[in-house]
């Protein structure tokens, strides 16, 4: 079962809504998640909610699935800032591949080596609904990849060529 509570704290002046994680064993991980087709007030608090929870734990992306809703929506941690993805796909990717050490925001991940490609270009709409394309190397392209796949009912192990650190 899922838990969506939300607890509500206040740091600085401003308050911040924190989400339980969905267990990585949770069967809600191989379920694919449906397009967002209202850009309204509910996906905004959504999506402020994921970017806190995320920013707390101090994770890298966490997918919608990860708060246990099955709608296409995204935020990842960049060095740049928070960039928030609604119904993303992956345009373009390299040839080029990379081996990058993962593992999830969600409680009980194991962690594990990936091959993914070294450079992608996603297409998504931001929180209002308009198109944006933004671009990704090294560990940001995994980290969309790694997000999107969520989406699909893909998890990280399926794709794993080494695992460690069980937990």
């Amino acid at each position: 079962m899922v838990s969506l509570h939300i607890r509500l704290f206040t740091k600085g002046a401003c308050s911040m809504a924190l989400r339980n994680l969905t267990n990585w064993n949770d069967p809600l991980f191989r379920k694919k998640s449906r397009p967002v087709e209202k850009f309204d007030e509910r996906l905004w608090v959504l999506l402020d909610d994921m970017k806190d929870t995320l920013v707390n734990i101090g994770g890298y992306g966490c997918a919608a699935i990860h708060v246990g809703i099955l709608r296409r929506a995204v935020v990842v941690n960049d060095e740049s800032g928070v960039i928030e993805l609604i119904n993303p796909v992956i345009t373009e990717e390299s040839e080029e591949k990379q081996d990058v050490a993962e593992g999830s925001i969600a409680p009980n991940s194991p962690r594990g080596t990936v091959t993914r490609p070294q450079s992608v270009t996603v297409s998504a709409f931001d929180r209002n609904g308009s198109p944006i394309t933004v671009s990704g190397s090294g560990f940001l392209a995994a980290t969309f990849c790694h997000e999107i796949d969520h989406m699909d009912g893909i998890v990280f192990t399926d794709k794993v060529i080494s695992k460690w650190g069980e937990q």
